[in-house]
């Protein structure tokens, strides 16, 4: 797996994780705009 695709996933990854702590503390903006930023690197892992 080149390290490319592997920053991309971790970018990916840590974009959700931020996004879900950000729900459970009841930050619904910021946590929108958190897994829109993830959806658009997850689109550099197609």
């Amino acid at each position: 797996m080149p390290l490319a695709r592997i920053s991309w996933l971790a970018t990916v990854g840590i974009c959700l994780v931020a996004a879900l702590l950000l729900l459970l503390n009841g930050y619904y903006g910021y946590a929108g705009v958190l897994l829109a930023v993830g959806a658009a690197a997850s689109v550099n892992l197609v």
